[in-house]
C-alpha cells in the first residue's frame, strides 16, 4: 500500500471510529521508525492518529505498556482505539512542545540549564516511577541481556564505522575495542535491573501541565538502573553543562538511597558513565543506519554530539582509553569531514 493510499485508509478509519466526518488528518511528525503521526481535528477536540504499517511495526507492546502505565498514573497518551490488522491507532493528543523544542538549543548555557530544572525535575520523578513498574500482564518486558548489549554496540561498528565511514581498525585496535566492549557489557549487566523506557530523552518528553507527557515507550525492557537517567541527562540532542548533569544525577542517587541500598555514589557515577557510552555507541550507529537505510540524512548531524560524550566521559576512565582514542582520532574526524563535504 502506498503512502497516499494508507493516508486515505487512515482517514476513512478515523472517520468511522469517531462516528462523524473529520477533515483529512495533518502530519505531525515521523520518528526513527516506520511509524508516522497525524493530528485529527474532531468536533470534540484533537487526537493523534498513529499509522504503523503492520508488516513493519508490531504495536502490541505499545498498547500493552500504554494501558499498564496509564493505569499506574504515568503520563502516557491514552489509547482511544486500535485496529491491529490495519496498523492504525487513535491516541490522546499531548501537543507539539517537546522538551527539546522548549530548550531551543543543542548547547544550553548555565542560565538555560537552571531554568530547565522546572520541567526536568518532574521528568526525573516520572523516571523513578517507571523504574518501579512491573511488566504488563499481557506483555512480559524483554530483558536487556548480554546479547542485546552486543547487538547494539554492533550498530556502531557495522553501520557507522564500516558502512558509512569505511573505517577498519588494525588488528591490535580491534582486540582492544573488543576488550572495552566486554567491560561495558559487564558494567551494564552488573547493575540493579529495573523497568527501562529505553528512549527517555528530550524529543520524547512533552511539556504539559501538571506533568510532562511521555512518548515512544514501546521498546521498554528490564535493564540497568542508570540507563534512562543517562539517556535524559546526556541527551543525544541537547548537551547540558556537565556540572548540571552531575547535580541531577546526585539528586536521583539520593532518592534511590531512600528506597533501597544502591551502590556507592562513586560506583553509581561510574555505572552512569559506562552505560551512557554503550548508549551513545548504539545511538551513533542508529543515526548512520537511519541515513543509509531509511533515507533520513538529517540524523547524521546528531552523530558528532553523540560521539563527543564518548570522548569527554571516557577520558575519566583509563580502561576505556582504546575506545576514546579510536573515536577521537578516527571516527569523529571522519564524520565531521563527511558533514562538511
Amino acid at each position: 500500500m502506498t503512502d497516499d493510499s494508507r493516508l486515505a485508509a487512515a482517514h476513512h478509519w478515523a472517520t468511522r471510529v469517531l462516528g462523524q466526518p473529520v477533515p483529512p488528518p495533518e502530519p505531525v511528525s515521523g520518528d526513527a521508525s516506520f511509524r508516522r503521526y497525524l493530528r485529527v481535528h474532531a468536533p470534540a477536540g484533537t487526537c493523534i492518529l498513529m499509522d504503523a504499517p503492520p508488516d513493519k511495526e508490531d504495536c502490541h507492546p505499545f498498547v500493552a505498556i500504554a494501558r499498564h502505565w496509564h493505569g499506574a498514573g504515568i503520563p502516557v497518551p491514552r489509547v482511544l482505539d486500535w485496529d491491529r490488522e490495519q496498523g492504525f491507532m487513535l491516541l490522546e493528543d499531548f501537543g507539539n512542545e517537546t522538551f527539546a523544542r522548549a530548550v531551543g538549543t543543542a548547547v544550553p548555557d548555565a542560565n538555560q540549564a537552571e531554568a530547565a530544572r522546572r520541567f526536568y525535575e518532574p521528568a526525573l520523578d516520572i523516571l523513578l516511577r517507571i523504574q518501579q513498574q512491573t511488566s504488563p500482564p499481557d506483555y512480559p518486558l524483554p530483558p536487556f541481556d548480554a546479547g542485546r548489549v552486543r547487538d547494539e554496540i554492533s550498530l556502531f561498528t557495522d553501520w557507522l564505522m564500516t558502512r558509512k565511514l569505511k573505517l577498519t581498525p588494525d588488528a591490535r585496535t580491534q582486540r582492544q575495542l573488543r576488550d572495552v566492549f566486554r567491560k561495558l557489557e559487564q558494567v551494564f549487566l552488573g547493575q540493579p535491573q529495573v523497568t527501562v523506557h529505553r528512549d527517555y530523552h528530550s524529543r520524547n518528553l512533552m511539556l504539559r501541565d501538571p506533568l510532562p507527557g511521555v512518548l515512544d515507550f514501546q521498546d521498554a525492557v528490564t535493564g540497568p538502573v542508570t540507563y534512562d537517567l543517562v539517556s535524559l541527562l546526556r541527551d543525544c540532542y541537547i548537551r547540558w553543562p556537565e556540572d548540571w548533569v552531575t547535580a541531577r544525577a546526585d539528586e536521583v542517587y539520593d532518592l534511590l538511597s531512600r528506597k533501597h541500598r544502591p551502590a556507592s555514589r562513586e560506583t553509581f557515577h561510574r555505572d552512569l558513565d559506562w552505560t551512557g557510552i554503550q548508549r551513545h555507541l548504539k545511538a551513533a550507529g542508529i543515526f548512520a543506519r537511519l541515513a543509509l537505510r531509511d533515507h533520513k540524512p538529517r540524523y547524521l548531524n546528531d552523530i558528532p554530539r553523540t560521539l563527543s560524550y564518548i570522548v569527554s566521559v571516557g577520558e575519566r576512565h583509563p580502561e576505556l582509553a582504546p575506545l576514546v582514542r579510536w573515536v577521537r582520532d578516527h571516527v569523529l574526524p571522519a564524520i565531521e569531514e563527511t558533514l562538511a563535504a
